[in-house]
C-alpha cells in the first residue's frame, strides 16, 4: 500500500508542475490565475491529507478486528469452527463483507489460523485527481501451539489435605487439567507424570530400583529414600549415590510417660491402616510416582486414587519433580521404556534444556508448610537388632553394657536381657518362661545362632514392623535403667536421638528453594498453588515460582481456576505474523 501512496503523491506533484509550466507559457495569465492555481494545489494537499487519515482509521480498525479473530479463532480451549469465529468477529464489527479469506490448519498440537480482508474506501479529494477509492488490506496468522512438553505434577497428599475437601476439590482440578492439556495433543507430544508427596515420596518398586538403594527393607510399597544434602545440590541425582531407603517405621507417636509402667505391644503397633497412618513412607501404591504418560485414563486413575497421610515434605516433593525432567534421567527412562514400565514413545526424554521447541513445567500444589522431617539412623534401619521375639509375642533385649567380663564367673553371672512386660534382667533372651536364678549367661548365644528355643533373634525392620521406635526406646533402652522419671526420660531421649534423627525445617525451606531456583535457572517454569496453605507456606511457594503470574493461592473450588489458569498459560499463544 505504501507504494501506491508514493505514485497518487507522484502524479499530485506532477500534474502541479505542469499546470505551472503551461501558466508561465501563457501569454495572457494574471496574477489572479496565479494566485487561483495556488489555492487549489492547496486545497488538493490538504484534502489529500484528510483522504489519508481516513484511509489509515480504516485499514487499523479492519487489521485490529483481524488479529481478535484470529487469535479468538486459534485458542485451543475453544470448541467452535475456527472460520466461524473469525466471521462472527467481523460480522459484529460490521465488516463481514469485507472478509475475503480465512484458511484453518490443524496440525502437531496447534492451530494455525490465517485470514485475509480488504476495504475500499471512497475518497473525497483524491477523486479531483484521478484517485477515486483506496484499497485497506488486512492479513495476518495466528497460532496456538502446545509443541514437545514435559510436566511434572508435584502434589501434596499429606494427611491435612484429608481436611474440607481438599483432596476431592484437587483431584477434580487435577483430572480437568488434565484432560484440557492432552485434548488437542493429536500426535502425543506432552508427557504428563505425577510425584505424591507427604512426609517423604514414594517412588514404587520398579523405579527405586533404578537408584543406589541402599539398608533395604522389603516391605511391599514401602519405596522412599532418605536424601542426602547432597541430592539438594544437583539437577540430576546420580543413580550410583548410596542413599538410604526410608525405614518402614512408627516414628513419631509416643506412648510414653516417663513412669515406670509397661505398655503393652497390642497397643503400641504401628499405625498403618488409614486414616491413622503414622509412617514415613507409607506402604499404599496408590500414593507411588507415576512416570511420564500420555494415557489419560492412566493418569486419571493415578489421580483418583490419591491418598491423605502423614506429613509434609515438599522440599522432597520438589526435588523429585525435578529429576524427572533432567536431562541425566534420560538413560533411565530410556531402560524403563524397553522394561514397558513407561510408553516407549518418551524414550527419548527427558530432552535437553536449551532443545528448540520444549517447554519443561512443574506444577507445585500443597495445603501445608515443611513438617520437621524424621528418619531412622544407620545402625538402625537394616541388619540384625539385639532384640529377639518370644513365640508368645513378647520381646527382651541385650544390653553388652550388663556384661561384666572380669572373670569367668562374673561373665556367668550377668543378666544381659531385659524382659520389659517383667521389668527384670534375664541371662538368656525372653522365650516364655523365666530361666532359673542361677542360669549362667552364655555370650555365645547371641553371637552364634540366630535362635534360642521358643524365641527369635529380630531384624531391624522386622523390629520396626512389629512395633513403634518410641516404644523400643522406652521399654527396651529405658526403662531398665533407673528407677525415676526423670532417669528414664534422660535415657529414652538418648535413644532416640542415636535411633533417629530430625531435619530442621529451616533446612527443609533451604533446600526448597535451591531446588527451585535451579529449575528456574535450568529453563523449567514452575508453578505453585498454595491451597488453603499457612502463611508460612504461601511464602515458600510464592518464591518457588517462576513468577508472581506464575503462583496461586487457592481457596476451596478456586484450585481448578488455578489448574485451568496453568493450562492456559501453557498452551500459550503466540502471534506470528
Amino acid at each position: 500500500m505504501t507504494g501506491r501512496l508514493v505514485m497518487v503523491r507522484q502524479n499530485l506533484l506532477g500534474r502541479g508542475v505542469r499546470a505551472l509550466g503551461a501558466f508561465r507559457r501563457a501569454e495572457d495569465g494574471s496574477m489572479v490565475i496565479f494566485a487561483l492555481f495556488l489555492f487549489l494545489i492547496m486545497l488538493m494537499i490538504g484534502g489529500m491529507a484528510v483522504d489519508l487519515m481516513r484511509f489509515e482509521a480504516t485499514r487499523a480498525r479492519l487489521q485490529a478486528t483481524l488479529d481478535r479473530s484470529v487469535l479468538a479463532a486459534a485458542d485451543l480451549d475453544q470448541r467452535q469452527n475456527p472460520e466461524t469465529v473469525v466471521r462472527d468477529y467481523f460480522a459484529r464489527a460490521g465488516l463481514l463483507d469485507h472478509l475475503s479469506r480465512v484458511d484453518v490448519q490443524q496440525t502437531i498440537n496447534s492451530r494455525s489460523v490465517r485470514a485475509i480482508a480488504e476495504m475500499e474506501m471512497n475518497t473525497f479529494f483524491m477523486r479531483m485527481l484521478g484517485q477515486p477509492t483506496l484499497l485497506a488490506p488486512a492479513s495476518g496468522r495466528a497460532i496456538e501451539s502446545v509443541s514437545d512438553i514435559e510436566i511434572i505434577l508435584v502434589l501434596d497428599v499429606s494427611g491435612s489435605m484429608g481436611n474440607n475437601s481438599r483432596l476431592t476439590n484437587l483431584k477434580n482440578a487435577a483430572n480437568e487439567f488434565v484432560t484440557s492439556i492432552l485434548r488437542d495433543d493429536v500426535e502425543g507430544r506432552i508427557s504428563i507424570g505425577i510425584v505424591p508427596f507427604n512426609g517423604q515420596v514414594n517412588l514404587g518398586q520398579v523405579l527405586r530400583q533404578q537408584y543406589n538403594a541402599i539398608d533395604q527393607h522389603g516391605v511391599a510399597n514401602v519405596n522412599c529414600i532418605d536424601l542426602p544434602p547432597a541430592a539438594f545440590a544437583t539437577a540430576d541425582l546420580p543413580t550410583t549415590l548410596p542413599m538410604p531407603m526410608t525405614a518402614h517405621a512408627d516414628t513419631y507417636s509416643s506412648t510414653t510417660t516417663g513412669s515406670n509402667t509397661y505398655v503393652a505391644i497390642s497397643s503400641s503397633r504401628p499405625q498403618t491402616t488409614l486414616p491413622s497412618v503414622n509412617s514415613w513412607c507409607p506402604p499404599y501404591a496408590s500414593n507411588t510416582v507415576l512416570m511420564p504418560t500420555r494415557n489419560e485414563t492412566t493418569l486419571r486413575n493415578r489421580i483418583n486414587g490419591l491418598q491423605a497421610m502423614g506429613a509434609t515434605s515438599i522440599n522432597a516433593g520438589m526435588r523429585w519433580g525435578i529429576e524427572f525432567l533432567a536431562p541425566g534421567s534420560q538413560p533411565m527412562f530410556a531402560a524403563l521404556a524397553a522394561a514397558g514400565q513407561m510408553p516407549a514413545a518418551f524414550a527419548n526424554r527427558p530432552f535437553a534444556y536449551d532443545r528448540d521447541d520444549t517447554l519443561k513445567v512443574i506444577v507445585l500444589m500443597s495445603d501445608g508448610e515443611n513438617f520437621a522431617e524424621e528418619r531412622v539412623n544407620a545402625g538402625f534401619r537394616a541388619g540384625n537388632a539385639p532384640i529377639w521375639r518370644a513365640n508368645d509375642g513378647n520381646l527382651s533385649i541385650f544390653h553388652d553394657s550388663m556384661v561384666t567380663s572380669t572373670t569367668a564367673t562374673t561373665i556367668c553371672n550377668s543378666r544381659p536381657y531385659y524382659v520389659p512386660h517383667l521389668g527384670v534382667w534375664h541371662s538368656r533372651p525372653w522365650n516364655g518362661t523365666s530361666p532359673s536364678g542361677t542360669a549362667c549367661y552364655d555370650p555365645r548365644v547371641p553371637a552364634g545362632t540366630a535362635t534360642v528355643a521358643g524365641t527369635t533373634r529380630q531384624t531391624w525392620p522386622q523390629v520396626w514392623a512389629y512395633v513403634r521406635l518410641q516404644w523400643v526406646a522406652y521399654q527396651l533402652y529405658a526403662r531398665g535403667f533407673s528407677g525415676t522419671n526423670a532417669g528414664r526420660m534422660a535415657y529414652y531421649n538418648d535413644a532416640m536421638d542415636r535411633m533417629r534423627t530430625q531435619t530442621d525445617t529451616t533446612d527443609m525451606d533451604a533446600q526448597l528453594q535451591a531446588m527451585c531456583r535451579m529449575a528456574r535457572a535450568n529453563s523449567t517454569t514452575v508453578f505453585t498453588i498454595a491451597f488453603e496453605a499457612p502463611a508460612n507456606g504461601q511464602t515458600e511457594l510464592a518464591q518457588c515460582a517462576s513468577s508472581p503470574s506464575h503462583y496461586f493461592n487457592a481457596q476451596g473450588l478456586q484450585i481448578s481456576t488455578a489448574f485451568r489458569a496453568i493450562a492456559a498459560q501453557i498452551n500459550r499463544l503466540r502471534l506470528v505474523e
